[in-house]
């Protein structure tokens, strides 16, 4: 599977439909940008993390970042262009040190040769070719990890497999001939107009993202634009269906779903799922999005609230071999209703006890800081509103607690560090290891403990951060029970430093450097980063760390130890108690039908995801489809047969189709009844 573009990318590609089409042949670095990237340079190893020299060896790394950035399936680059810029490999360093940023232009130059040729020779002969299907062969998705083609004929064999299983997928659909040709034709004179309209400052921005990226995947450079975009993704007002995408080889991927919103709402679109096109309105023609720049589908995708969007999805259960489905959103804003603390009542009976199961979920990590320096006594927080639930749980005489943070990107250190505090009694929560080596304890002064029961922790891959922070201490206090996947692994902090006022008279607006400062670690002196949090039982998971979360970064953080902190664990959890927690989940995992069931999807979906060869015979692939296809009807059909009980109350337990949660649930009736081994 492809690796998540870089955030340069992501944020750039958001301008390119606003930018006012140029003249790119004359693309070449202003002064101004020698200023950013000398003063860049200069900060860097002054405040980053790492306190890391940009010397020789990083300068290679930079060389092979670029290049990687640019043409990252290595489809339009010959070995000899990226040969005949070696002489830069090692002098990147003195030359950026220097303010001297032409190389990256006249490798884009290059680039834009072979991106411009290439474009024009598929759109006018290859996508009009009469493809035999009945040949075995296959095409690699997986490109990151190709060499660099030595000849144009390599390149060639390489896009005709391309458009061969593009047009494949389409005669599969149903389209005829001419339609494939119109649609793909289409297709990538679109992608070579998106192209053409970048200029020197997306060039530029390019290639400092390289450089700041070679410190770790956190350090970004804004340009203007991109700083500007970055403050408008920050509100929750924007409108749309509330889910993040990358670019994911020719695909737009779903990357997140955002809490709060349509697709979360409607619990149709998930994490993978791949967008091949978007219509507007019940009925408004579908339009094909691959090959499609991310600005471009984003356009397409938002609108005003209450009007329609439908998606064009293939399914991640299924994969690029399934068949597409048609999904249907009524657009909203995520408002920050929406993405407050949310509770509910489970109830479940077990040897004639009857429990009443709370479960508490959590998007994120927020404060109204608005509110709260206008003095206004009822500002929202995290731990403000989790506080009044718990209270609402204790008048319902709630005999446990799941605190769900899946999904929880994080948000607040100050609210991770406060809400600990309604769990344990005091002491430290995290330690923050500033750049230049002082250690910062994050500490819960207050004496008081609000909820002192039987408490589950549910995590995901997703779970980051100040989820991270809070998990990883109640687990450290033997607090609860953490359930679920290994967290992110995002342990690091980020300042952003506003180059105006760094660099006088510059002659131009300037843009935004957001460095990795300060590096989180636990109070057994335990990083996050990395690492993350590791569950006491870990639940079936389709996602594999060296795709998703830190540990998919090659220039991540490290994980390391400093020095353990003074603290006094709880006796609620020990030892045995995990231990018997496992022994009772592995006992249902050979018994339940719901969970046997959920790790064989898990395991389909993990085999998808890592799935990156393709059949370009039609036979063989319009198998994979229906095998695809059928597997996820036997599922469906079991999801009817395991939801169709009668005198169930649909805050049933047993009824929940929630698998993740449903057996944290059931690990916490284990702790409430003490049932454990």
């Amino acid at each position: 599977m492809k690796k998540k573009v870089g955030v340069i990318f992501m944020l750039l590609v958001a301008m390119v439909a606003q930018a006012t089409p140029i003249d790119t042949t004359q693309l070449k670095a202003r002064p101004v940008f020698g200023k950013e990237a000398a003063t860049i340079c200069a900060l860097l190893p002054r405040y980053h993390y790492r306190r890391m020299a940009f010397n020789d060896s990083l300068s290679s790394v930079v060389f092979d970042k670029y290049f990687q950035e640019l043409d990252n399936s290595k489809v339009y680059f010959l070995a000899s262009d990226v040969q005949s810029f070696e002489k830069y490999r090692t002098k990147l360093d003195d030359l950026t040190k220097a303010g001297i940023v032409d190389p990256a232009f006249e490798v884009y130059k290059v680039f834009r040769e072979r991106y411009r040729a290439r474009l024009k020779e598929v759109a006018a002969n290859l996508v009009a070719q009469n493809f035999d299907y009945s040949t075995d062969e296959y095409y690699e998705t997986e490109r990151d990890k190709a060499t660099w083609a030595k000849t144009p004929a390599e390149l060639n064999d390489t896009w005709r497999k391309i458009v061969k299983s593009q047009a494949l997928s389409l005669k599969l659909t149903g389209k005829k001939p001419e339609e494939i040709t119109d649609l793909l034709r289409k297709r990538y004179e679109r992608l070579l107009k998106s192209y053409e309209q970048l200029n020197d400052e997306d060039v530029f921005s390019f290639y400092m993202n390289c450089v700041t990226e070679a410190y770790d995947p956190h350090t970004n450079y804004l340009s203007p634009k991109a700083t500007d975009l970055f403050r408008q993704s920050m509100s929750l007002s924007l409108e749309g269906i509330g889910a993040r995408l990358q670019t994911d080889n020719d695909y737009t991927k779903v990357a997140e779903i955002l809490p709060g919103g349509p697709a979360e709402k409607s619990n149709k679109l998930h994490a993978n799922d791949l967008i091949t096109a978007v219509g507007q309105g019940q009925d408004g023609e579908m339009v094909d999005v691959v090959g499609w720049r991310i600005d471009e589908v984003v356009k397409l995708i938002k609108g005003p609230k209450g009007s329609v969007v439908r998606l064009q999805v293939l399914p991640a259960a299924t994969g690029v071999n399934g068949a597409p489905v048609v999904l249907s959103f009524t657009r909203d804003k995520v408002k920050l209703e929406d993405q407050a603390a949310k509770k509910k009542t489970i109830n479940y009976s077990v040897d004639g006890k009857n429990m009443k199961l709370g479960v508490i979920t959590l998007p994120g990590f927020y404060m109204d800081f608005e509110a709260f320096q206008k003095g206004d006594p009822d500002y929202r927080s995290t731990t403000r509103d989790v506080k009044k639930l718990i209270k609402e749980f204790q008048a319902e005489k709630v005999d446990g607690i799941v605190m769900d943070l899946r999904n929880n990107g994080g948000g607040s250190l100050s609210e991770a560090i406060d809400l600990t505090g309604l769990f344990i009694k005091d002491g430290p929560v995290v330690q923050v290891r500033n750049f230049n080596g002082n250690v910062e304890m994050g500490i819960d002064e207050d004496k008081q403990i609000l909820y002192g029961g039987p408490l589950i922790v549910l995590t995901n891959r997703f779970s980051a951060s100040a989820s991270e922070i809070f998990a990883g201490a109640i687990q450290d206090y033997r607090r609860g029970v953490i359930v679920g996947e290994s967290t992110f692994g995002k342990g690091t902090v980020q300042n952003v430093i506003d180059l105006e006022k760094a660099i006088k008279d510059a002659g131009d607006k300037l843009g935004e450097l957001k460095i990795t400062f300060q590096k989180f670690y636990r109070v057994t002196g335990s990083s996050t980063q990395h690492k993350g949090v590791t569950p006491d039982v870990l639940l079936p998971s389709a996602l594999l760390p060296e795709q998703f979360g830190e540990s998919a970064n090659a220039s991540a953080l490290p994980w390391d130890e400093i020095k353990k902190s003074d603290f006094q664990k709880t006796t609620d959890i020990t030892d045995k108690t995990i231990a018997g927690l496992q022994k009772n989940y592995e006992a249902r995992l050979k018994t339940d039908p719901a969970l046997k069931r959920y790790e064989q999807d898990t395991e389909e979906l993990r085999k998808s995801l890592t799935d990156t060869k393709v059949s370009l015979n039609e036979t063989k692939r319009k198998a994979e489809m229906d095998e695809a296809q059928k597997k996820k009807a036997q599922l469906e059909s079991l999801d009817t047969k395991l939801t169709s009980k009668e005198g169930l109350n649909t805050d049933d337990l047993t009824k929940m189709k929630d698998e993740y949660l449903r057996e944290s649930l059931l690990l916490l009736a284990d702790l409430v009844t003490r049932h454990i081994g």
